[in-house]
């Protein structure tokens, strides 16, 4: 535990970063997993920790990799991690935190619904009467988020954990005597702050929703020719091998996932983390050979084509192409907030008016990489190896993001075909310079998750590719990406941003909902 306090030290003061911290982890668990035993035998007692933490991805959330990084970060600076794992429901937080003792409860997710998950573990805890602080972390959390709508639910202490670099640091400060309640303190002083800045921060008023519609993207569709796919209905894919990805990885969000900032392949020669990331690809290269070389994980996909129309400006209409009968209606999201000379954009507006009597089409997809990933992992880690656990996750993820890429350029080159002279490079296609987009329910443009519903059961993704979808419209595994095809020239990514009720009382007329349900999906945009 010296050495790996060393380690922590050197991680702390930025001479060893992320990835070496974990390999080292693992000769520290090889031998703490042998010593500990005897250690608690000759003293007849327990070894002492810093503190025990119980952490978990909450109900509805299957991503984990940085709540892992986390939890090896802490065992290395002598903290006892129970990790519940993923989709993990509040009453068995709460049960295991308590039953356990436990001095922290880390809560983690990426994914938008798992915010409002946050919260209802706070409320929860501080109904069962708790008063162990609460650790924040993942993609979508933030410290403005924590402030507002989570650290007011729970008056023991909520602290959101920017990243895996900070943990140990904000648990060292919650378990030093002396230290902690100024620490708390300080945190719940600043987070009222913030809450008060947030709350003075004053911003132009939203548009009506009408006002909006009548600043759509202004299309002439009587010069629009539509693109016809070559095929309709949908097709499942099998025969994709990790071979045929691996040109189409960003290295750079790769190295990003292990805290190692840098464009690449400039970051292999950085002055700073260079000799760290060189390593680090080295390491992600072998295990992409061996992944090529053996069925350790599978992939799998799914694309369709279906005729399409905009109806009620923001709505899009599907249609079955042997009777022209509607299957599906998607309740897409217009920008309310004012934006200048610009549009204000809609994904509706990159297809034609079903009233110009053209006859559009639009596109649907889900893949993963993620099939077997899960076995492998709790191979390595019942052999106290999470290096090789974290590195698969992390090369699952960036093979399902490589997979959308390349069936993206199959679409526009063969399936759909009209890209079919297009010769982009990776850099390229990183850097999006083709024509059309992909975007994916949950995310700026098409920020509501619950429309991915529509998608999977459009493409009958689950039954085709494995793909599952929980509670919360995560796709399990979590080495997966879903979304839509748009082929019109003209279409572009944007963020929605914030909406008006008048938008929530619309979306949820059109799907029948109730306007508590419609908010509860919205609740991320609601103004």
């Amino acid at each position: 535990m010296n050495g790996m306090n060393i380690v922590g030290d050197l991680f702390g003061e930025g001479k060893m970063f992320l990835p070496q911290v974990v390999k080292s982890a693992r000769v520290m668990k090889e031998a703490v997993a042998y010593l500990v035993p005897f250690i608690e035998e000759s003293k007849g007692e327990k070894v002492k920790t810093n503190g025990k933490i119980v952490m978990a991805t909450v109900k509805g959330d299957v991503h984990d990799i940085g709540k892992n990084i986390v939890g090896v970060i802490l065992q290395c600076n002598n903290f006892e991690v129970i990790d519940l794992g993923v989709m993990v429901p509040t009453e068995k937080i709460i049960e295991i935190a308590i039953k356990e003792q436990a001095d922290f409860v880390g809560l983690s997710g990426l994914i938008t619904p798992s915010l409002d998950e946050m919260i209802t573990v706070a409320q929860e805890m501080t109904r069962k009467g708790m008063t162990v602080p609460i650790l924040i972390g993942g993609a979508t959390t933030s410290k403005a988020h924590t402030a507002l709508k989570i650290e007011p639910h729970y008056e023991s202490g909520v602290v959101h954990v920017v990243d895996a670099s900070r943990s140990v640091g904000v648990l060292q400060n919650l378990i030093t005597e002396g230290k902690r309640e100024n620490f708390l303190k300080d945190i719940k002083n600043e987070y009222l702050t913030v809450r008060e800045r947030l709350k003075n921060n004053i911003s132009k008023p939203l548009m009506s929703l009408k006002d909006s519609n009548n600043n759509k993207l202004q299309i002439n569709w009587d010069e629009f020719t539509p693109y016809k796919p070559s095929f309709l209905g949908t097709k499942t894919i099998t025969d994709i091998t990790v071979r045929d990805l691996r040109g189409y990885i960003d290295w750079t969000i790769f190295f990003r996932s292990w805290d190692l900032a840098g464009q690449y392949p400039k970051i292999l020669n950085d002055d700073i983390v260079g000799e760290a990331a060189t390593q680090l690809h080295k390491d992600a290269t072998d295990m992409l050979d061996e992944l090529e070389a053996s069925d350790v994980i599978q992939t799998a996909g799914v694309v369709g084509f279906w005729p399409a129309n905009q109806i009620d400006d923001n709505n899009i209409v599907i249609k079955d192409a042997k009777n022209d009968s509607s299957i599906c209606i998607l309740n897409n999201l217009r920008q309310q907030k004012p934006q200048g000379i610009r549009p204000n954009f809609c994904l509706s507006d990159f297809i034609a008016p079903i009233e110009s009597g053209i006859e559009d089409y639009i596109g649907g997809f889900a893949v993963t990489t993620g099939l077997g990933v899960e076995g492998q992992c709790k191979i390595y880690e019942e052999n106290n190896d999470d290096y090789s656990s974290i590195m698969l996750k992390a090369l699952a993820d960036r093979l399902a993001e490589a997979m959308a890429e390349y069936m993206h350029e199959r679409v526009r080159k063969e399936f759909w075909g009209y890209g079919q002279n297009e010769t982009l490079t990776n850099e390229d296609l990183i850097k999006e310079r083709y024509q059309g987009i992909r975007p994916a329910p949950g995310y700026p443009a098409c920020p509501d998750h619950s429309e991915k519903k529509k998608l999977f059961d459009l493409l009958k993704a689950s039954n085709s590719t494995g793909i599952t979808l929980t509670e919360s419209f995560a796709m399990n595994p979590a080495a997966s990406v879903s979304g839509w095809y748009y082929a019109n020239p003209q279409s572009k990514y944007f963020g929605v941003g914030k909406i008006g009720i008048d938008q929530v009382e619309e979306v949820a007329k059109s799907r029948g909902d109730t306007l508590d349900e419609t908010k509860k999906h919205l609740r991320p945009n609601l103004d």
